[in-house]
C-alpha cells in the first residue's frame, strides 16, 4: 500500500524534524469501520499495531477464537482500544485487547484491575483526557488526572501514558502541549495523540503513538 509508505515517511520527517527518531513514534492504524480487504492489505504490507473503537467490532476483526483468523496469522500484531469502554464490555475487551487507551474514571479503573486479574493479563493503559473540557465526549478531566492516575496506581494498573482527542475544527496545538505538560508533571512517557489530520503537529509536541485511519485507508 503506497498510502502506508508515505504516511511512514511523514511520520520520519516530523520525528527528525523535533530531534527524534522515527521509530520513536508508533504508528497505530484506525482499522475501525475500513473493509476487510484493506486490513488485510495493510497487514501484508507490514502494518501490525491497529486501534479500534468498539469491542464488539473489534471481535467479529480480530477474535482470538478464529483458530484462521487474523491475530493466529500474525501473532506479532497488537490491537489498542481507542474508543470508550463501558463496564459491561469490560472483560470482553480485556480477552480480546493488547492496549486499552481509554482509561478515564475511578469505575472502569476498577473494573480493569479485577478482569485483567481474573484473566492474568497486564495490559498497559492510558488515560484519556478530555484537553477540551467538551461534555459529549469521554475523557477525565485535566484537573482530575492526578488523582485518577494515583487511583489506578494503587489498583496495580499499568498506565504508561496519556490519550486525547482535540476539539475539531481548532488548533490543536494547545492540547497536544497541554497533554505533554501533564504527562510530565504525572511521570508518564507515552502519549497517544494526533491523527490523520493532526499527527505532524501532535510528533512536534512529543507524540510517541499517532492514531491514523484514513491518511491510510481512505474516508470511511
Amino acid at each position: 500500500m503506497e498510502t502506508i509508505r508515505v504516511v511512514q515517511t511523514r511520520i520520519e520527517t516530523a520525528a527528525r524534524a523535533s530531534g527524534r527518531d522515527g521509530v520513536s513514534v508508533q504508528l497505530v492504524a484506525v482499522s475501525k469501520n475500513q473493509p476487510d480487504d484493506k486490513i488485510d492489505a495493510a497487514l501484508r504490507a507490514g502494518l501490525r499495531v491497529f486501534g479500534e473503537n468498539r469491542v464488539q467490532e473489534a471481535q467479529k476483526r480480530w477474535g482470538r477464537h478464529h483458530a484462521e483468523g487474523r491475530r493466529a496469522l500474525y501473532p506479532d500484531m497488537s490491537l489498542h482500544l481507542i474508543g470508550p469502554l463501558q463496564t459491561n464490555k469490560v472483560r470482553d475487551a480485556v480477552a480480546l485487547f493488547d492496549v486499552i487507551e481509554t482509561v478515564d474514571r475511578p469505575k472502569l479503573a476498577q473494573a480493569l484491575a479485577t478482569e485483567m486479574q481474573a484473566q492474568k493479563r497486564s495490559l498497559p493503559c492510558f488515560i484519556q483526557v478530555n484537553t477540551g473540557d467538551e461534555a459529549q465526549k469521554s475523557g477525565c478531566s485535566v484537573a482530575d488526572v492526578p488523582d485518577l492516575l494515583q487511583f489506578c496506581r494503587d489498583l496495580g494498573l499499568n498506565v504508561t501514558g496519556l490519550m486525547c482527542i482535540p476539539p475539531v475544527d481548532v488548533d490543536p496545538a494547545p492540547h497536544f502541549q497541554l497533554l505533554r505538560d501533564l504527562s510530565g508533571r504525572c511521570g508518564l512517557s507515552n502519549l497517544s495523540m494526533g491523527m490523520s489530520a493532526d499527527f505532524e503537529t501532535a510528533i512536534a509536541y512529543g507524540a510517541t503513538h499517532v492514531r491514523v485511519g484514513s491518511a491510510l485507508f481512505g474516508a470511511r
